[in-house]
């Protein structure tokens, strides 16, 4: 991976991520640090789409407000559209996991409200690098410790990363030549988080031959080697995976064909796709899975080994409490319809559980183990269960799974 002056790496990539069909308006997220500053002024002078800049305030350091307005004094110089994105942490979780989600979905509404297909985003060479480090640390496998993608597709929005090929130097260089000015984020120099250890391991190991850039390559090597996975993962689908009703079922015995790392991806990728967890399971909960003989509850799912089958359905305990209205998406996948015009009031959708399952005595015809069932969206008028579409209770109504 050759690393290039800043500006040649941005007329790649977006040549790369594009061809000749360039947007019109592009968006840039700008914090205000070195970074993303001098990738909103390598775009502004690339000047072949419509810049519009987005910053997402934290709240969290008294900093952030200064930052955001040396950007928004460079914006104002410069005639760009500017907006300030305000998102505060409701202290659950992980507190830079949830800043990193809060900062997604801020600049994912935006470029909605904006009507921008693409946001940039000011991911470096030297951020491959440690990222590789961090994940290393905590034993990732070839998924974790992957290289960034120059672009990665988020429904109609697609994040793009085109300065992954640069140097962090080589644009600080770059604004001092233009006289540009940024903030540097004293968190960057707090030893306290794994990313700033991971920066200063890089003087350590650098003198032993893993530099940035041969990290950063490694892990673009290691890119190579997941989309080889997939594809196998892909073609071995086709042959031992079916659905049935928004669960997905493997051939038990062509599963257990498989070498352990392929298994392994086949598994992860069905819990993802049932659960819509986007983080895969961790490799060690995995392991042995496809020998189970009883039941197993795992990643929000349950695998239940049946006939020669290995079933993941979604489980019980994680939407016992989920209750949306008929126009929403349930457990974000299902949609349920009414094929005739059903205005009775407090309808609602809610998993049908032991005691919808009661009152559908014909359950088994459909085939589908008690564990499914249980599970499934059902409309309910407070206690009363009004259609079970899935467990073969229709009453006028339809589910369909739109994650599949």
């Amino acid at each position: 991976m050759p690393l290039i002056a800043p500006i040649d790496a941005l007329s790649k990539a977006l040549d790369t991520a594009f061809g000749q069909e360039l947007p019109v308006k592009i968006g840039v997220a700008v914090s205000g640090g070195g970074d993303s500053m001098a990738l909103l002024d390598l775009l502004r002078a690339w000047a072949k789409a419509e810049v519009f800049v987005a910053s997402v305030n934290h709240g969290l350091r008294p900093e952030a407000r200064d930052e955001v307005a040396l950007v928004a004094e460079y914006t104002a110089c410069h005639g760009l559209h500017h907006s300030v994105l305000n998102w505060q942490w409701d202290q659950r979780g992980n507190l830079q996991q949830a800043a990193r989600e809060g900062r997604r979905t801020a600049l994912r509404k935006w470029a909605e409200e904006c009507g921008l297909t693409c946001v940039a985003l000011g991911h470096t060479a030297d951020d491959q690098a440690e990222t590789f480090l961090m994940r290393l640390a905590r034993g990732s496998g070839v998924d974790g410790l992957s290289a960034m993608e120059l672009t990665r597709h988020d429904g109609e929005l697609t994040w793009l990363r085109p300065l992954l090929n640069v140097r962090r130097q080589a644009l600080r260089d770059h604004l001092r030549q233009a006289n540009v000015s940024w903030a540097d984020d004293p968190s960057n120099e707090d030893p306290t988080f794994d990313r700033v250890k991971a920066r200063q391991m890089m003087e350590t190991l650098e003198p032993l031959g893993l530099s940035v850039e041969r990290l950063a390559q490694t892990a673009d090597h290691m890119r190579e080697q997941r989309a080889l996975a997939v594809w196998a993962a892909e073609r071995a689908s086709k042959d031992l995976v079916s659905r049935d009703a928004g669960d997905v079922i493997f051939d038990h015995a062509g599963l257990m064909g498989l070498p352990g790392a392929l298994k392994s991806r086949l598994l992860a990728d069905a819990l993802g796709t049932v659960s819509g967890n986007p983080y895969r399971p961790r490799f060690k909960t995995l392991s042995g899975v496809w020998n189970i003989e009883v039941p197993k509850p795992l990643h929000g799912c349950l695998v239940i080994p049946k006939a020669g089958q290995l079933r993941i359905t979604r489980e019980w305990q994680a939407v016992k409490g989920l209750r949306t209205s008929t126009d929403c998406l349930w457990d974000e996948r299902w949609r349920l319809t009414s094929v005739a015009d059903n205005s009775e009031p407090g309808l609602e959708i809610a998993a049908l559980g032991e005691a919808g399952l009661a009152d559908v005595p014909d359950w088994r015809d459909t085939g589908r183990p008690r564990q499914s069932l249980l599970s499934s969206p059902a409309i309910w008028q407070g206690s009363k269960l009004i259609a079970a579409p899935i467990a073969g209770l229709s009453n006028g109504w339809d589910a369909q799974v739109l994650a599949l």
